[in-house]
């Protein structure tokens, strides 16, 4: 099964203590590499554009969705057995230590 991890942080909100703690990015992604389809960091918040449709008129505004107090900085997509798997890789991503790592099954698709 396939799992999207959304990797994010806010801004001002952990100490630098917490990411000390924090494996390094290439011990990870060696560990991961069996199971990791793709992943990418993400550029800057300040790159985006929101896009939405409403009464059929395009709506786009600069910047990530509305009202956030975090950013998603980055993303990978694992295949693994099961639920407790992605969870325990996350939980050794170094993002896990300072930021949050948000870990979600794809929905399966009919068919396949």
């Amino acid at each position: 099964m396939k799992y999207m991890m959304f990797v994010c942080v806010e801004p001002d909100s952990s100490t630098e203590a917490d990411w000390a703690a924090a494996p390094d990015i290439d011990g990870w992604l060696s560990e991961v590499a069996a199971v990791r389809v793709t992943g990418h960091e993400l550029d800057k918040t300040s790159t985006a554009k929101t896009v939405r449709v409403r009464q059929g008129e395009v709506l786009v505004t600069d910047g990530p969705y509305t009202e956030s107090k975090e950013w998603i900085v980055g993303f990978d997509i694992l295949d693994c057995p099961d639920m407790e798997t992605a969870v325990r890789l996350a939980a050794r991503h170094p993002v896990a230590y300072g930021g949050r790592i948000e870990v979600r099954p794809f929905l399966p698709i009919e068919g396949e």
